[in-house]
């Protein structure tokens, strides 16, 4: 048992570690990204540090989001967005999709812009 508790901590202190406030963060903007909840689970996506707005493209098979260099990797790459980590919400303030991903969990959430 006190090696899964060891386990759990030493993953959330690497995520944490990789995880960095974006340029520029908007103070206002970090309760609704505190917000966030992971389909499905309820469990919180992330916070302001995991997550950025992002360039997005979508195809009948879905969407796919631009990573970057803003999430410390080496080339950007398009990357398809698991359906179960669409949050289906209309009130992101950021008029921008927003991901929230790290390199050792992958997406955790996407929001889509909203509509105008």
């Amino acid at each position: 048992m006190g090696w899964k508790i060891a386990v759990a901590v030493g993953l959330a202190l690497s995520q944490a570690a990789v995880a960095a406030p974006p340029d520029s963060p908007n103070p206002a903007l970090a309760p609704w990204f505190e917000s966030l909840k992971q389909p499905g689970t309820g469990a919180s996506c992330c916070s302001i540090a995991d997550c950025r707005t992002v360039e997005f493209r979508q195809d009948r098979d879905g969407y796919e989001v631009l990573i970057d260099d803003r999430w410390k990797m080496s080339a950007p790459f398009w990357l398809r967005v698991p359906p179960n980590r669409i949050i289906d919400r209309t009130d992101n303030p950021t008029n921008r999709a927003v991901v929230c991903f790290t390199p050792e969990a992958g997406i955790l959430c996407f929001v889509r812009p909203a509509e105008s």
